[in-house]
């Protein structure tokens, strides 16, 4: 009876939202003027997105850690490549084209500058450097013709290879979720326990950050949209999940003032990317709900509040596109990874 009560108080408030507060997700991303999309360089990232050739041992590809058959992670606490433990969970590859900067720190600022890093990254891929990249694709010739259809120069090189890779993750996203279809008119694309969850989610301060079309904060084209985390100290979660142990964006700055500061993620398709936060500690959503509520507003929730914003978040996975494997270019008579 009393979850009944709660119900019906919160479904008969307002939206208490502003105009343009809540915003479906574009069926098509910002696209570089540097780097305009094709179809023949979409199916070149793909195809070198899951090459696991591209790795030191010849084992692990993009995809190994952002499984897109998947939610785009690949559901580790934190990620695992060539028996090597890392430090950080593995974020989402869906939807990265509306993140204003990559990794957990903010680092890149693009995905083509985001692509550059894991190839070369010996807790990744491990490959010696970028040269090592490029002899091994040189030397299969399918790649050396699919290069050469997509740039003019028909240049093997670095840039290139990560304009293909970014080409492809700008495809991947996930329009038309229920929540898309609620905003655009659709009153009857969300559950009652979701529009009270949406206005919880409002009224309770979540998307003073979890903002705009992918609810990760506006794109800053080159800076990051990026807040502190824990905001509030003391609190048990502190120590239960270990959320000081890495201090974020000082690692890479080591500038006082970026302690403990993080991306803000997206909560795009959030219920398929479990554990979460950059350790993957929590295993559950509806126990990061309660600990982002305390840590970001200093809120304690009630179960019922937690119920309703985890309703909520149910209706931001979205429509995810078929994806056909693609057919690997072939070295014929000898490994290529010897090379």
């Amino acid at each position: 009876m009393k979850l009944y009560i709660v119900f019906m108080l919160l479904i008969s408030l307002p939206m208490m939202v502003n105009a343009g507060q809540w915003e479906a997700l574009p069926n098509t991303p910002p696209i570089p003027t540097n780097n305009p999309q094709s179809k023949a360089k979409i199916e070149l990232g793909k195809t070198l997105f899951f090459d696991p050739r591209l790795s030191s041992s010849g084992t692990i590809s993009c995809n190994s850690c952002h499984n897109i058959l998947a939610g785009g992670d690949d559901g580790r606490m934190v990620s695992t490549a060539n028996g090597k433990i890392g430090k950080r969970n593995t974020p989402t590859i869906w939807n990265s084209a509306f993140i204003s900067t990559l990794y957990w720190d903010g680092r890149a600022t693009t995905l083509e500058e985001q692509a550059k890093h894991p190839l070369v990254d010996s807790m990744k891929m491990d490959m010696v450097d970028w040269q090592a990249v490029i002899d091994r694709l040189q030397a299969i010739k399918g790649y050396r013709t699919m290069f050469t259809k997509v740039f003019a120069a028909g240049n093997i090189t670095v840039n290139n290879i990560v304009k293909a890779i970014a080409a492809y993750e700008r495809t991947l996203i996930t329009p038309n979720s229920p929540y898309d279809r609620y905003v655009t008119g659709d009153k009857n694309a969300m559950t009652k326990q979701q529009i009270v969850g949406m206005k919880l989610f409002a009224k309770i301060g979540c998307i003073t950050c979890h903002s705009k079309p992918n609810f990760s904060g506006p794109q800053l084209r080159g800076e990051s949209w990026s807040k502190k985390f824990p905001k509030f100290l003391g609190s048990d979660y502190d120590t239960k999940y270990r959320l000081l142990e890495d201090t974020g964006k000082h690692q890479f700055t080591n500038k006082e003032s970026d302690k403990y500061f993080w991306r803000v993620p997206t909560l795009r398709n959030i219920a398929l990317t479990a554990p979460y936060f950059h350790n993957g500690m929590v295993p559950k959503l509806d126990e990061a709900v309660k600990v982002m509520a305390k840590t970001q507003l200093n809120k304690d929730l009630t179960t019922n509040q937690m119920y309703y914003i985890v309703a909520f978040l149910n209706s931001l996975t979205g429509e995810f596109p078929e994806q056909a494997m693609p057919r690997l270019p072939v070295i014929l008579e000898e490994s290529v990874l010897n090379k």
